[in-house]
């Protein structure tokens, strides 16, 4: 019988040491709407920037849809492990759901793109941001309130 193993499709750990902006996706397991209540954003959004300050990271922009979540992350100097930093997120807001919503988990993995030098950070910042707009949630993105960034003030920000 032929054992057949999942496909390793992260990066090598190296690549996420650092100061390279890298975007991620995160996913409600089954796609259940969950980010739909101001105050479970506010508590996921206290989770998410207790990890970046512990790994001495920064987000360009953040975006908690409904069933998933978008995030623009660098490091602050050539040690931040912006990986760790989002299993940390993963895990504790994890732990956190588990004990308060137990119907309700994270898929297993996530998405992430490394942003290289052709790539326009102020390109993928916009389509986090319209991420809303595209769905139909709002017409305009300012009005979004499931936003966040620790680099910018996004209600003075135009990109």
């Amino acid at each position: 019988m032929k054992i057949i193993r999942e496909k390793k499709h992260r990066l090598y750990d190296e690549v996420y040491i650092g100061e390279q902006p890298i975007s991620f996706t995160l996913c409600i397991k089954n796609r259940v709407n969950f980010f739909t209540d101001y105050k479970i954003f506010k508590i996921f959004e206290n989770f998410l920037l207790n990890e970046m300050k512990s790994y001495d990271c920064s987000a360009y922009a953040y975006v908690f849809m409904p069933n998933h979540v978008h995030l623009l992350l660098a490091g602050n100097n050539s040690n931040s492990n912006v990986k760790k930093c989002l299993n940390m997120f993963k895990q504790k807001s994890g732990y956190y759901l588990g004990k308060y919503h137990p119907e309700i988990k994270w898929q297993k993995d996530y998405y992430d793109h490394i942003l290289r030098g052709e790539d326009n950070l102020d390109i993928q910042i916009k389509y986090i941001l319209n991420n809303p707009v595209r769905a139909g949630l709002v017409d305009y993105w300012k009005k979004y309130l499931f936003k966040g960034s620790t680099i910018y003030s996004l209600n003075e920000w135009e990109g």
